[in-house]
């Protein structure tokens, strides 16, 4: 009885560690899936963001950009995109002078690159 004790713990640690966590991560999956929308902003598993503007069972066409929409598998759907909220007020320096946010770059001292024409 006492060598079967380690390996009942080992079989209760590999469920709260392992399996628990994936069943919980799948009903979340499984939930987002049931609760997206037409209209809704989502994220996709291969990484391209756009909003459902169709359903038609398992296939949800999404618009990446205005007047391009793909079809993907519903499955696909990552994560709803929460719309995002106006940029705060960039916050004053020392002198009292909103700064400005973006690094002068140096001029590139690259040749252009040739077009296609110019070849």
């Amino acid at each position: 009885m006492a060598a079967l004790l380690p390996i009942l713990l080992l079989i209760v640690l590999m469920y709260f560690m392992l399996i628990r966590p994936q069943q919980k991560r799948m009903r979340a999956q499984q939930a987002l899936l049931s609760a997206v929308q037409e209209g809704d902003e989502v994220l996709t598993t291969a990484g391209v963001y756009g909003f459902i503007t169709a359903m038609e069972g398992d296939v949800v066409w999404v618009e990446i950009a205005e007047g391009v929409e793909v079809r993907v598998a519903k499955g696909a759907i990552a994560r709803r995109v929460d719309p995002t909220t106006t940029p705060t007020e960039v916050p004053a320096d020392d002198t009292g002078a909103v700064g400005d946010a973006t690094p002068e770059l140096p001029e590139s001292t690259d040749a252009p690159h040739p077009t296609d024409d110019e070849q």
